[in-house]
């Protein structure tokens, strides 16, 4: 009797530990199924070459990079999958009002760098992504026969400007100034891309603008080139938010900026190197 009890009893204990094994397993599944979606829960995977998570980013841009910037996010997105790239174009003391308001964004590129400073509680670290100067636009043609920054003095020409708080309308007092040229505009607009506007539509004669500017409008108005000695030389600054709900993405788009191949989408749109 004593025999078979014992056999009774280890064959008890073989079942015991076949169905203990399989719940075992069920628990290790359902707590590396946690761990999954928690590592997954802050980004998506991504395809790209870099290894940046994908993201939904919101860069908040100088009107002035609109163009090329559409370009530049297209070719972005192409080399990230599953990374979208919405861009919000204004003026860059608009944008700094925004980032201060606490507006929804992961990444800033403005048209100078006092206005990127001036949010330096804001941002990360930035770097200058490129370079402009700027130029006299006038209608196609050139019927006011404008010539030079001299001639902007001239009071019956109607010259409009950005507006002082604006990075390019301080750009352009900068230049005036040095120059001791005295221009009356009859209108400050507030931002760079108004001011071209004006031209275009031949509500003023002359403004000035950055170079690329009025490159994107070449059927409709003409530039001309202000000597480098008498220029200003504009610094765009690209830097994170700190706000930003996707920072390593952020900071992988900024860091793109500088590699070749968006220099060479910049510069292809007249913007000169950092």
């Amino acid at each position: 009797m004593s025999l078979l009890l014992t056999r009774r009893r280890a064959a008890a204990a073989v079942l015991t530990t076949a169905l203990l094994v399989p719940l075992a397993a069920c628990g290790n599944d359902d707590s590396g199924t946690d761990k999954a979606k928690d590592s997954g829960s802050s980004a998506k995977p991504s395809d790209s070459a870099s290894g940046a998570p994908a993201a939904d980013l919101t860069v908040l841009a100088a009107s002035s990079l609109t163009d090329v910037f559409k370009k530049a996010g297209a070719a972005y997105e192409t080399e990230n999958p599953g990374t979208k790239v919405t861009f919000s174009f204004a003026g860059s003391q608009e944008l700094a009002a925004q980032v201060k308001q606490g507006a929804p964004a992961d990444a800033l590129v403005t048209a100078d760098t006092k206005t990127m400073d001036g949010l330096s509680a804001e941002t990360g670290t930035p770097t200058v992504i490129a370079k402009n100067r700027l130029v006299i636009a006038v209608g196609e043609g050139n019927p006011e026969k404008v010539e030079n920054l001299k001639d902007l003095s001239d009071t019956k020409l109607k010259v409009v400007l950005a507006a002082p708080e604006v990075p390019v309308g301080r750009y352009s007092q900068q230049i005036l100034d040095a120059q001791k040229i005295e221009v009356k505009p009859v209108s400050q607009e507030p931002n760079v891309r108004a001011v071209l506007s004006k031209v275009e539509l031949g509500e003023a004669d002359a403004g000035l603008v950055y170079k690329t500017d009025a490159e994107t409008a070449p059927d409709k108005v003409d530039a001309i080139d202000i000597p480098d000695a008498a220029n200003a030389v504009a610094s765009y600054p690209a830097a994170t938010l700190k706000g930003s709900k996707h920072s390593e993405a952020a900071a992988a788009f900024v860091a793109w900026l500088s590699t070749p191949a968006a220099q060479k989408i910049l510069q292809g749109a007249g913007f000169q190197q950092p």
